[in-house]
């Protein structure tokens, strides 16, 4: 009989209505799970189907960005539009630039750049701010190398060339260019679910100065992880800046998340939390993104 009356007890547990609600509520979010997986698989199978040009879908970091996706496929074009903010110490330095990437053919992806920095003074005492100056023309290209659809793995290389402005309008009449910087670079990237993504830009960065010879190397290498919500394009992750210079590292530290308007505009927003503040203090950094054309013709639901 204890035995009858324990079961009993079960059973008219298991036919609550509380215990019905919450059943409900599981097999909910379970559905909404599955479905977002199940979105996950269609917009990837769909931007990774096997063309006359195979292509991994990889999260691009907020700071740091590529020409193009890697992979990317003819005809893809991309605006940028981005505002970052530093804090120096005695002044703010705020950065603007204006970006279009394309890729003219298969797996190749081009970018110009125009960046112009102004300086806002914090007090009347202190270091006098630089001159506000377009700083100078980036040029840059990237051709992938590697496409693997089965591990979900891209390989690229690239190289990004910078025409620096001198800074005193002065000077600027006679003599314009300021110097060069030389940056070729090695990107990789894998996907290790459909959610999970890192990435790693590496590449040295050389500086010749017109007429004063070349300046002391900086090795960077910019390192990232990123999760990208179930069911949309939009992401959270940490997008790590390291330099080398003169045998130290610096480090900046990027948390970022990015967010999907439609179908065309998207939205990036980033910290930057210097570990070493000896030249610089926390920043702010926000990306506008618009694809007129992207090889990512199946959008997931935003």
């Amino acid at each position: 009989m204890p035995r009858v009356r324990v079961a009993l007890a079960l059973l008219v547990a298991l036919l609550s209505p509380h215990s019905l609600m919450a059943q409900q509520r599981v097999d909910t979010l379970t559905r909404r799970d599955s479905l977002a997986s199940v979105r996950d698989s269609v917009f990837l199978e769909r931007v990774e189907r096997v063309t006359e040009s195979p292509k991994v879908y990889h999260a691009e970091p907020i700071g740091i960005d590529l020409m193009r996706d890697l992979g990317a496929r003819k005809g893809e074009a991309e605006w940028n539009v981005g505002f970052a903010q530093k804090d120096k110490g005695t002044y703010d330095e705020i950065l603007t630039f204006v970006e279009y990437e394309w890729a003219p053919v298969n797996r190749v992806g081009l970018e110009i750049e125009v960046p112009v920095v102004f300086h806002a003074p914090l007090g009347s005492g202190g270091e006098r701010p630089p001159s506000d100056q377009i700083e100078g023309l980036k040029l840059a290209g990237m051709y992938t190398l590697q496409v693997d659809t089965v591990r979900h793995w891209s390989t690229a290389l690239g190289y990004l060339h910078e025409v620096l402005l001198n800074e005193t309008n002065a000077v600027l009449l006679r003599k314009p260019v300021d110097g060069q910087l030389f940056n070729p670079f090695l990107v990789t990237a894998r996907r290790w679910t459909d959610n999970w993504h890192t990435l790693l830009y590496t590449g040295p960065r050389l500086v010749r100065r017109s007429g004063g010879g070349w300046e002391k190397p900086v090795f960077e290498a910019n390192w990232n992880v990123h999760y990208m919500v179930p069911g949309t394009r939009n992401f959270v992750g940490l997008e790590v800046n390291q330099s080398v210079e003169n045998r130290r590292s610096n480090y900046v530290l990027r948390p970022q998340m990015r967010v999907s308007i439609n179908d065309h505009f998207l939205i990036g927003i980033a910290g930057g939390i210097p570990v070493n503040r000896e030249k610089e203090r926390v920043g702010t950094f926000i990306r506008l993104i618009y694809e007129p054309r992207s090889g990512n013709k199946t959008s997931r639901k935003h």
